[in-house]
């Protein structure tokens, strides 16, 4: 059954088959061949899986995003970030990186991100003549701290895989993503230094304060979130409920940008994009478990564990097998599938679940920068019109500063685990 499994996945991959197809299809056909198991499995596994209560967050926090980026946040945070650092080389370039940053803070996805934030960041730069290639990338990279900074959707579909703690995972991100985030501004910086790309002139006090506090009530909302899941008055299902209310509250009555008419085409987008998201974790958990029945998980585990004994020798054959996988596959179906078979081995080596949570999605989240599938890659391109080639030609340097980060995360698990351990978690 395991060539078939692998060898039809592959086959629909190959031929362009949506993967969440590819997951259910393959599953179809492996059980079919099998002959021993009932076809209904397959539906009856894709329904445990999807009904979940903490899958319930992410539909509500895509909705958040949405709302708060048609109510006119996105545009709040952009403009704070120029008044901050606009009057730097590259100005533009930190901005959009900075700005991610925030964004990130709300929205919880990669795509989403790139999307707010470059729809009015990549226009920006090109009539400030940055290349287009580097406008493109800038914006690609930054784009993939949003599935870091939390609340982060990848990290709700790991701690539902692993029985994680959600909360403790978002808990965890934060000071990676605003370290991966400060590298990439670095390399932007360097960039424009090179390139001759200058900034705005700097803003007085009064600017940034202006900026500031037409920005505050975006900025308000990811601590409600953050400080309510971490001080346990809700969880993050719930959080993402209240994140809902608050970008509606915020977008129709105080900025005032958000009208009744703009909701259910928002509805609408937030629906397919969820639906879109909750059929692949549903196909691969159908997959999951016809590769658990095969017993490849112990399988894989066994193999790791003979080629060495050593932590260090481990993660670096993880990383670079996820840095793979996140180049073809998305990065919740390669959770729901890969972090089950991983986690046995990594609690048998005494590395810590939340650490490796922030490396597998760190690592999947760069797949979102690397062809073929870099999903980032296709909506930043989308925003222009520009080739794929295009904006992976210039996002080479930023892709060596996320594999070098990458590489600090993991050796150096104090970075992930040090709030977690502050608070308590």
């Amino acid at each position: 059954m395991t060539a078939i499994i692998f060898g039809s996945f592959a086959i629909l991959v190959i031929l362009g088959a949506p993967i969440a197809v590819a997951l259910g299809s393959a599953s179809l056909i492996a059980i079919y061949d099998s002959g021993s198991i009932p076809l209904i499995v397959v539906a009856q596994r894709m329904f445990t899986a999807a009904d979940s209560f903490p899958l319930m967050a992410i539909p509500f926090f895509m909705i958040a995003g949405a709302l708060m980026e048609k109510g006119g946040i996105s545009r709040r945070l952009i403009d704070l970030a120029n008044a901050l650092i606009g009057s730097l080389a590259g100005g533009l370039a930190l901005v959009t990186v900075l700005a991610s940053m925030f964004f990130a803070a709300i929205s919880g996805s990669g795509p989403a991100t790139v999307a707010a934030i470059g729809s009015i960041m990549i226009p920006a730069m090109m009539r400030q003549k940055y290349s287009q290639e580097f406008a493109l990338a800038t914006q690609a990279s930054s784009g993939y701290i949003g599935v870091i900074i939390p609340p982060s959707i990848p990290m709700i579909t790991y701690g539902v895989a692993t029985g994680a703690s959600i909360g403790t995972l978002f808990m965890a991100g934060f000071i990676p993503g605003m370290l991966i985030g400060v590298s990439l501004m670095v390399v932007a910086y360097l960039i424009a230094r090179k390139n001759g790309y200058v900034g705005r002139e700097r803003a007085s006090f009064r600017e940034v304060a202006a900026a500031f506090k037409d920005a505050i009530w975006a900025l308000v909302m990811p601590i409600i979130i953050l400080g309510g899941i971490y001080g346990g008055i809700f969880t993050p299902t719930e959080a993402a409920n209240v994140a809902v209310v608050y970008g509606l509250v915020v977008g129709m009555f105080v900025y005032k940008e958000l009208k009744p008419a703009d909701i259910p085409k928002i509805l609408r987008t937030s629906a397919i994009s969820a639906s879109m998201v909750m059929l692949i974790i549903a196909t691969a958990s159908a997959f999951g478990l016809l590769l658990t029945r095969e017993m490849i998980p112990a399988k894989i585990a066994q193999f790791l564990i003979s080629i060495s004994s050593s932590p260090i020798v481990l993660l670096l054959l993880v990383n670079v097998l996820l840095l793979a996988v996140g180049t073809f596959m998305e990065t919740n179906a390669a959770i729901i599938i890969l972090a089950p078979i991983f986690l046995p081995v990594i609690t048998q080596m005494g590395i810590d679940p939340i650490h490796f949570g922030i490396i597998m999605i760190v690592n999947l989240a760069i797949g979102m920068i690397t062809p073929p599938l870099g999903v980032n890659l296709f909506v930043a391109s989308g925003l222009t019109g520009a080739s794929i080639e295009r904006v992976v030609k210039g996002n080479w340097v930023y892709l060596g500063a996320a594999i070098a980060i990458l590489l600090l995360l993991t050796f150096v698990p104090g970075i992930s685990m040090i709030l977690p351990r502050l608070l308590g978690n």
